[in-house]
């Protein structure tokens, strides 16, 4: 049996959610454990908008999200990670699972930690899923996280009542 692998650096995207929250709970706590640096990487799209003639994006809608995303995530920093974690914060822009995966391997993270939403049906057809993205391309483990169920699964609880 090979040795366990060691993990030296953790990558935890951060949607702003309270699935991130979670995932980011995890990441420290991996994170402190390891002794592993820790990232918090913020992946974000601006919104274009086509005319028949033109494309249209808008600059300074692009430098408010930004400067809004830069604000987040030291408050998070501030909020949730410990005075002694080596942690760094990221923000890029872009298609979301792509900069995920992108960063993953230039920092060389040993382990991507994010929450999922857990998006069913419909919902997850036209929201797609960026965990799922992250899970198939991702060029190290993923461990996805999602918010404890709020209540039973109905089939349990019509069994205990």
């Amino acid at each position: 049996m090979s040795p366990a692998p060691t993990i030296r650096h953790i990558l935890v995207p951060h949607d702003f959610s309270d699935t991130a929250e979670r995932a980011l709970a995890y990441g420290v706590a991996l994170a402190e454990k390891f002794g592993a640096r820790l990232t918090v990487l913020h992946a974000y799209e601006v919104p274009a908008y086509a005319y028949p003639d033109a494309f249209v994006a808008s600059f300074d809608f692009s430098s408010e999200i930004e400067r809004a995303a830069a604000s987040s995530l030291e408050d998070i920093k501030a909020r949730m990670i410990p005075a002694n974690t080596k942690v760094d914060l990221s923000l890029r822009r872009g298609v979301p699972w792509v900069e995920i995966t992108s960063a993953a391997a230039e920092t060389k993270a040993d382990l991507i930690v994010m929450g999922t939403h857990g998006r069913r049906g419909i919902a997850r057809v036209l929201l797609g899923s960026v965990a799922e993205k992250v899970v198939r391309t991702a060029p190290c483990p993923v461990l996805t996280v999602h918010l404890p169920d709020s209540e039973p699964p109905k089939a349990a609880a019509a069994q205990r009542g």
